[in-house]
């Protein structure tokens, strides 16, 4: 919902000063939601996708002392821009001579200026107690006059939040007016609560917008609690955000200000202690197990589980069990089966997975209440960390961060290290790895759970995805706003069009057209879809391609040349040390 309080009425056209029309209605469009109108178009602002509006009286509010009602602005969205004045094939056969010149050689009534049919998606008009669009169910008469949208009102009916206010997130500005001149803000409550989602083809700027959103939700009107799953190493710049000024706030005088704080936790600072893991995350790092080996896993698990009673414990501890539940089933087995080869490989295998692991520790791992704080965003570098591990990593820390909410919620802790009481924001970069499609890996059921169930414990989650085809679709269908940039490969575009609802088929065919640092927003966090131009970020941006070439050139430079002879001569002159010796 809109905060109706702070959103000025924009329906009302009595006070504003006089505007000019820039077409007239033909009729109505293909379906009872579209219509159609002819204008010149002199100045060449009617794009695909620019905003027009028609006025309907508002009949819910009838005049005073006897005026007439009120008019209701009724947007709408250019879909299509066709010609209706065209030059005849035959005087286009020369490129020499310009067509005008020949419409004067013949005598033919040559047009000055050309006349457009513009066919236009009906939005609504905009209601600011439910921050909704409401249909009006029908199309303008034939001959009414159509205004362009000014500025101003697109500011207050697109975006839910205006810029700086607290829960907003401005992430750059309308893509058919000037730089900065209709901002994008997204409503971070809708963002949190009803999950987001990422999606583009490699190189469209994902990671940027990533970050912009990651920067907006560090400023003072939000001072967020935000981790961040990053595969690649690509969000380490971040923490420069502590040292820039847009992400800090003086105190009042009864409060200490605020400076908000980043976390980068390297790839082997990143642990999971064993006693976090079940038997599903054990099938995925022990992946050649027998039947027979799973089954006294998941019997010495649950006996090392009930000796420990909630203490940590670690390899020792699961090999002690594994020989003990072994020994048990021997006695109670009546025909006295020998399970020592399968205890020794079992054995064999836990040692040579976790006993020289950097990951799995018997005491460490991360911890809950020093990863999520509010005003911190922290970050998991795991780019040195196999890809089976990464996926474990992400289901024991969603387990944990999933239960440590629903106890803090339902009273159950009130402190200690389950105890998380403020809302989080999980960003998943490359979520395709932690919730494939056909197939199920250990993070997809829990990263389901929360998708479906978190908002209520206040876990939002963020997936960022360069191959929606290759993404769980029940997963990416529980992301409620959508921000997708440029998409290429066919496959992927139809997986998004299924997967989203709530983005027009018309917006959808521009995914390909769409440059670096464009995106359509949709969902829950604005009001409408809306085409965006990613703001510039705060901080240096960490994902760039390397430029082959340019570093090609540069290894042949006199500096580097000159580097790389003083480097080697220490070494040449040993090597003929050696040799003389």
């Amino acid at each position: 919902m809109s905060d109706a309080t702070t959103t000025p009425p924009i329906n009302q056209a009595s006070a504003r000063p006089p505007r000019k029309p820039v077409g007239i209605t033909k009729g109505p469009g293909k379906t009872t939601h579209e219509y159609t109108f002819v204008s010149r178009d002199d100045e060449q602002v009617l794009k695909n996708g620019e905003y027009v509006y028609y006025e309907l009286p508002d009949l819910d509010q009838p005049g005073l002392n006897g005026s007439s009602a009120p008019m209701r602005r009724v947007l709408g969205r250019i879909m299509k821009r066709v010609p209706l004045q065209l030059y005849p094939d035959t005087f286009l056969g020369e490129p020499e001579i310009s067509p005008a010149q020949v419409a004067m050689m013949v005598g033919y009534n040559a047009h000055t200026n050309e006349l457009f049919e513009l066919h236009v998606a009906i939005m609504g008009y905009y209601d600011p107690p439910t921050g909704s669009f409401i249909n009006p169910w029908i199309p303008p008469q034939s001959g009414k006059q159509i205004f362009l949208a000014d500025d101003e009102m697109l500011s207050l009916v697109l975006s839910r939040k205006q810029t700086n206010q607290p829960g907003s997130a401005t992430i750059g500005s309308l893509l058919t007016r000037a730089p900065g001149d209709v901002p994008i803000v997204l409503s971070v409550k809708d963002v949190v609560s009803t999950h987001l989602g990422i999606i583009a083809s490699t190189g469209a700027g994902k990671s940027y917008l990533a970050s912009v959103i990651i920067e907006e939700l560090m400023k003072p009107q939000n001072k967020a609690c935000i981790l961040i799953v990053d595969p690649h190493g690509e969000y380490g710049t971040l923490d420069q955000i502590a040292n820039t000024p847009e992400f800090s706030e003086m105190g009042d005088g009864r409060g200490s200000g605020y400076q908000a704080q980043v976390r980068v936790y390297k790839p082997e600072q990143v642990k999971v202690r064993l006693s976090t893991l079940n038997m599903g995350d054990m099938r995925a790092l022990l992946p050649e197990m027998t039947e027979k080996q799973q089954y006294l896993l998941s019997r010495a698990m649950r006996k090392v589980q009930e000796t420990k009673r909630g203490t940590p414990w670690g390899v020792n501890d699961l090999k002690q069990a594994i020989k003990a539940v072994s020994r048990q089933k021997t006695d109670e087995d009546s025909e006295g089966a020998d399970d020592s080869s399968t205890v020794h490989a079992l054995t064999w295998r836990i040692e040579q997975r976790f006993e020289h692991s950097f990951t799995f520790d018997d005491t460490q791992h991360l911890d809950l209440p020093e990863i999520f704080k509010p005003g911190q965003c922290t970050v998991l570098q795991l780019n040195e960390i196999d890809e089976r591990d990464q996926q474990v990593i992400v289901a024991t820390l969603l387990r944990r961060l999933n239960q440590a909410r629903m106890d803090t919620e339902r009273g159950k802790v009130h402190s200690g290290e389950s105890y998380l009481p403020y809302p989080v924001f999980v960003l998943l970069e490359e979520a395709h790895h932690f919730a494939p499609g056909g197939t199920d890996v250990v993070s997809t059921s829990i990263l389901k759970q929360v998708l479906a169930e978190g908002r209520k414990f206040g876990i939002g989650v963020g997936l960022i995805s360069q191959r929606p085809g290759k993404l769980n679709a029940d997963v990416l269908s529980q992301c409620q706003t959508q921000c997708i940039m440029r998409i290429v490969n066919e496959i992927d575009q139809k997986s998004v069009a299924a997967a989203i609802e709530g983005v027009g088929r018309d917006l959808l065919n521009n995914l390909p057209a769409l440059s670096k640092g464009q995106v359509i927003v949709a969902g829950a966090a604005v009001n409408t879809p809306v085409i965006c131009r990613v703001r510039t970020r705060h901080t240096p941006h960490g994902g760039e391609s390397k430029d082959a070439p340019d570093l090609w050139q540069k290894h042949f430079s006199s500096d580097i040349q000159e580097s790389r002879r003083r480097n080697e001569a220490p070494l040449n002159g040993n090597r003929g040390f050696n040799l003389l010796r």
